[in-house]
């Protein structure tokens, strides 16, 4: 029986408590499993995360889905959260609540947080990984390095940036907070060796996290079996109807006989 309405997992002491909501649809036991991360002020009720979560009903696999804290449903207030925090809650919900392989499929800062994670739980948990426009180092790469005098200033002097949104969903509060404990998450430029293979999705015509960026991990990561597709006229996002059947078609590929 799948479930309807999330299960909430307590993570953090009492001076940083949170409560994570969970979702997951029941598949087939010994089947490996799909664990989705979500991106940087989204949530599990996202097209992409929908869609694995019906392909999974379908096929009898199960899919796990969790609202970092300040999203969604989980608590916490948005802007008070970090990388440590949402690294600490995706390994909380991975533990307990699935076994056996997973395929992770993280997007954006989830493609980010689906490494670290992999690098914490080892290749004996893996399956597979799907990264989508991977803004892996997000904190500084993305933002921080990208980000001009005055913004810098800004977040020195004030503790925080609003950065205006493309997609309508009001601006996102960069903090100082955040940008300084990410630097304690930075990948940087040593080689990764994660012990699954890994396919990366990147549109051509992302204006958040260039198509170099994603493509630049096939270079840390060539210990690993790790594919690439560029989407020759794809966005940041990739929600379109074929976007999401690639998603499906390279999330499925780990689950051929």
């Amino acid at each position: 029986m799948n479930q309807d309405e999330p299960t909430f997992i307590p993570v953090g002491d009492k001076d940083n408590h949170r409560s994570i909501a969970v979702l997951q649809s029941k598949g087939e036991n010994g089947k490996p499993g799909i664990f989705w991360l979500g991106g940087f002020k989204s949530s599990m009720a996202g097209e992409k995360a929908l869609a694995l979560d019906t392909w999974g009903q379908a096929n009898n696999v199960f899919v796990t889905r969790f609202d970092y804290s300040g999203h969604g449903e989980s608590s916490g207030v948005f802007e008070e959260q970090t990388i440590t925090n949402w690294l600490e809650e995706a390994e909380a919900v991975f533990t307990s609540t699935t076994s056996g392989p997973q395929v992770l499929v993280g997007s954006s800062m989830g493609g980010w947080l689906a490494l670290l994670l992999a690098l914490r739980v080892g290749p004996e948990r893996l399956a597979g990984i799907v990264l989508i426009a991977p803004a892996w180092d997000m904190t500084e790469r993305n933002m921080w390095q990208r980000f001009t005098d005055d913004i810098k200033e800004q977040i020195k002097t004030k503790g925080f940036y609003a950065r205006p949104s493309a997609y309508g969903d009001g601006d996102y509060i960069i903090t100082k907070k955040l940008i300084e404990d990410g630097r304690n998450h930075l990948l940087g430029d040593k080689l990764l060796k994660i012990g699954a293979p890994i396919h990366i999705l990147h549109g051509k015509d992302d204006p958040d996290v260039p198509w170099e960026h994603g493509h630049a991990l096939t270079t840390l990561l060539a210990q690993d079996d790790v594919t690439f597709t560029l989407v020759p006229d794809g966005d940041h996002r990739l929600s379109r109807p074929q976007d999401i059947a690639l998603l499906i078609k390279a999330t499925g590929a780990f689950f051929q006989p």
